[in-house]
């Protein structure tokens, strides 16, 4: 029996707790316990927590500070990407053993395209199988007709999950939730549509265009309709290449002036081209960040006519553009980016005031 090649069948596969489940791996004895991956600077925020931790308030992005508020015994241990970039790569190269059609969105993410598969629910359990078997790490696994139902289904039953869902099911099962468990609907578009009387998925669905459009625009309103609807016609992207790197760091006080941040600056772009040669890769255009006290962030570009990725041309252009803004508030956070990676050169520079997004 062939499968219908006009049907998708999409899997989600969100590995549990990731950077957790890597550091417990090398610290058994701190098997269930309520463990957190965070930095120790005071501005430090949680890059995630074991689900003992979790059952205390503390999730990815909350605040180290008051994380160890909300739970004293919990075990603090400082991140190390590097170890988690190899162990993510093993994860990647188990789905690829199983999988022909795999896009890779982060170091514990991935969709897989399991419409090939005469029984694609049983491919999916091979999957999740395999990487417990070959890595010993946990995920959970959702399926659906579209990306967006895969992924929604892989969060539905964590840790460990394994949900199918059909569009409909979807709809079904999620109507009573608020509108922010769809990706794609942030908090602020979550607290607008509070106050217009939307707090769940269902009122969002049912909601018209003319009135959403209303609301947020001709574009944007339509489409959180459709994402209450759980339509998404996405495709699988196989290939992906990083068109830029960027390096940035968050202070422990704020710094004021282009003497204290030039300094700084300069670490990161030393990190930035030492990575960007190791890989042999040059970008066009070079850029900075800086966030002011107000949390406001302001960015400037320059491109060039050639790509490079040497410390000395980048060091002049982002530091002539720092010098150039001269912040005029107290800075929290500085970065630099090489963007438009391995594209060809161009006889066209543009000026600095270039917005590109970190």
């Amino acid at each position: 029996m062939e499968t219908d090649p006009d049907v998708h069948v999409y899997a989600h596969l969100d590995m549990d707790a990731f950077y957790v489940s890597v550091e417990l791996q090398r610290r058994p004895e701190l098997v269930g316990k309520p463990v957190v991956v965070a930095g120790s600077s005071p501005r430090a925020v949680v890059t995630t927590a074991s689900y003992e931790a979790r059952q205390f308030g503390i999730f990815s992005a909350t605040p180290a500070e008051r994380a160890r508020r909300l739970c004293p015994q919990a075990v603090f241990v400082a991140p190390d990407f590097e170890s988690y970039r190899g162990r993510s790569r093993e994860v990647m190269e188990v789905l690829r053993a199983h999988v022909d059609r795999v896009e890779v969105i982060g170091l514990d993410e991935a969709y897989l395209d399991l419409s090939g598969f005469n029984r694609p629910r049983a491919a999916a359990r091979r999957v999740k199988a395999a990487i417990t078997q070959e890595t010993g790490l946990g995920c959970s696994i959702g399926i659906g007709p579209n990306k967006l139902v895969a992924k929604v289904a892989s969060d539905a039953e964590k840790p460990d999950g394994f949900v199918e869902l059909s569009a409909e099911a979807a709809r079904e099962r999620f109507a009573g939730s608020p509108p922010g468990l769809v990706p794609g609907i942030g908090p602020k578009t979550a607290a607008r549509l509070e106050r217009e009387g939307i707090t769940t998925l269902g009122r969002l669905a049912e909601a018209s265009e003319e009135v959403l459009a209303g609301w947020f625009g001709a574009r944007l309103g339509p489409h959180l309709g459709r994402l209450a609807r759980f339509e998404d016609h996405r495709e699988i992207q196989t290939e992906h290449h990083a068109k830029s790197e960027s390096r940035e760091t968050t202070f422990d006080r704020d710094l004021r002036g282009v003497a204290a941040l030039e300094p700084e600056l300069r670490v990161l772009t030393e990190q930035l081209c030492a990575t960007l040669a190791k890989h042999e890769r040059r970008g066009r255009t070079v850029a900075i960040k800086v966030r002011y006290d107000d949390f406001s962030i302001i960015t400037r570009a320059r491109s060039l006519p050639a790509p490079i990725n040497d410390l000395h041309t980048v060091w002049e252009v982002a530091v002539d553009l720092l010098r150039r803004l001269e912040p005029p508030r107290p800075v929290r956070l500085i970065g630099v980016r090489v963007a438009g990676l391995d594209e060809a050169p161009s006889a066209v520079s543009t000026d600095d005031q270039l917005t590109l997004a970190f």
